[in-house]
């Protein structure tokens, strides 16, 4: 793995990470929800993007290891808290992913205590990301259009909500395991 900064990959989280408060401000102030679909669409399906260039050109780092999962976690949490403000999701949608976030944040914690980094990123980690960056752009249509697009759009939007929040807390339980193996293997390393 390199540390090289200026790679393709690099940029690409950099503009994904742009893309967060241009939603934020196409979707709460000027409320151009359908240019904010599409920005959020964009950032949604560009986040394979860049791990599958980083492997492709060989120009894997650990900034790009450290801005993937970042943009994620912003467009998650941007989307999320916007969406609840403007009524798209329930409150309870919302606090159920923000919980986990939490919990992960505290498994980090404890990681670092214990002079770990964060753990890498798991493949169900990835696939309820994909799903919930899918979901929302429908979610967004299925509130701003009518008729059976409308329907449609909220019917696949929460389908791929309800998957990738089972999913995301999996995959946190994934984490939080990986987490207390750690810590437990590095105390018995000092106990011995």
């Amino acid at each position: 793995m390199g540390d090289r900064v200026l790679t393709l990959p690099n940029l690409i989280s950099f503009v994904r990470l742009a893309g967060v408060p241009l939603f934020l401000y196409l979707f709460l102030v000027a409320r151009a929800d359908v240019v904010a679909i599409v920005v959020l669409a964009i950032g949604g399906t560009s986040d394979w993007v860049d791990g599958w260039i980083a492997r492709r050109l060989q120009q894997v780092s650990r900034l790009g290891e450290l801005l993937d999962p970042l943009a994620d976690r912003l467009y998650i949490l941007a989307t999320l808290l916007a969406f609840t403000a403007r009524e798209v999701v329930p409150w309870q949608f919302t606090a159920a992913l923000l919980a986990r976030e939490l919990l992960l944040l505290v498994s980090l914690g404890v990681l670092r205590r214990y002079g770990y980094g964060p753990p890498p990123v798991h493949y169900m980690g990835k696939t309820a990301t994909f799903l919930l960056l899918a979901a929302f752009p429908l979610l967004l249509l299925a509130d701003a259009a009518a008729g059976g697009v409308s329907t449609a759009a909220g019917a696949i939007g929460w389908g791929l909500a309800w998957w990738g929040l089972v999913l995301y807390w999996v995959a946190g339980a994934m984490y939080v395991v990986q987490a207390s193996r750690l810590v437990r293997a590095r105390r018995a390393g000092a106990a011995a």
